[in-house]
């Protein structure tokens, strides 16, 4: 299948339409507009530094419904016992920042360039993307970040510089989204570590059918009591 070429133009080809690997599109921008369009369509971008912007709707999803987290006992009792401090949506730069820099096992660069990061703070200060942060002492040492669509949470990237910070954060954000009536979390792409925390692999079709379900007006909402 050809991978689409964008323009100015405000749109996005039909994610069905995507190359085997999940490659739909390249070019565009990362203004808020296109982001926004992208992910309520299930397209999400993903490149590296030295590529043109690279859009993707992978034909499997990785995702979590209400309940599906999933946390080993050794897990479980490091988080009580570490009692770390949860903050929301109070450091955002800085979470997006280590979630770039920190090192990753077998990963020798960083999908999060400037741009990247520039485009999610933007979204941040218009209300759209939120990061979960937890401290030790005040100081922040681990966490996530992503994307509020509708009553779907497309997250992006999250780090630890400490041993379980990054699984607190998770575990805040989803008693937080499920309270919230919040509908799924999105993975993007399977990997052990989604798997390890009880996410499931679904296909493409699956994924749109609970996006547009999360799409419609509802009562789920990042700040709602």
């Amino acid at each position: 299948m050809p991978v689409f070429q964008l323009t100015d133009a405000l749109q996005f080809p039909d994610p069905r339409q995507a190359d085997p690997d999940g490659l739909l599109a390249v070019g565009g921008d990362l203004k808020p507009e296109r982001l926004l369009l992208a992910y309520t369509q299930g397209i999400f971008p993903w490149y590296g530094a030295d590529s043109p912007i690279l859009w993707w709707s992978p034909p499997k999803r990785a995702i979590f419904l209400p309940g599906d987290e999933r946390f080993s006992r050794r897990t479980l009792r490091a988080l009580r016992s570490c009692a770390f401090e949860i903050r929301w949506d109070t450091r955002f730069q800085e979470v997006i920042r280590h979630c770039a820099e920190v090192p990753r096992q077998d990963q020798g660069g960083t999908w999060i360039t400037p741009g990247m990061q520039d485009a999610y703070s933007a979204l941040h200060h218009l209300g759209h993307a939120h990061s979960v942060e937890a401290y030790r002492g005040g100081r922040l040492v681990g966490g996530l970040y992503g994307l509020a669509v509708g009553a779907a949470f497309c997250g992006e990237s999250m780090f630890s510089l400490e041993d379980y910070a990054s699984r607190a954060a998770f575990q805040a954000l989803c008693e937080r989204l499920w309270i919230r009536g919040f509908q799924f979390i999105d993975g993007q792409l399977p990997n052990d570590n989604l798997t390890a925390l009880g996410a499931r692999t679904i296909s493409r079709m699956e994924y749109m059918n609970h996006l547009e379900k999360a799409r419609l007006p509802g009562g789920a909402g990042w700040s709602r009591a």
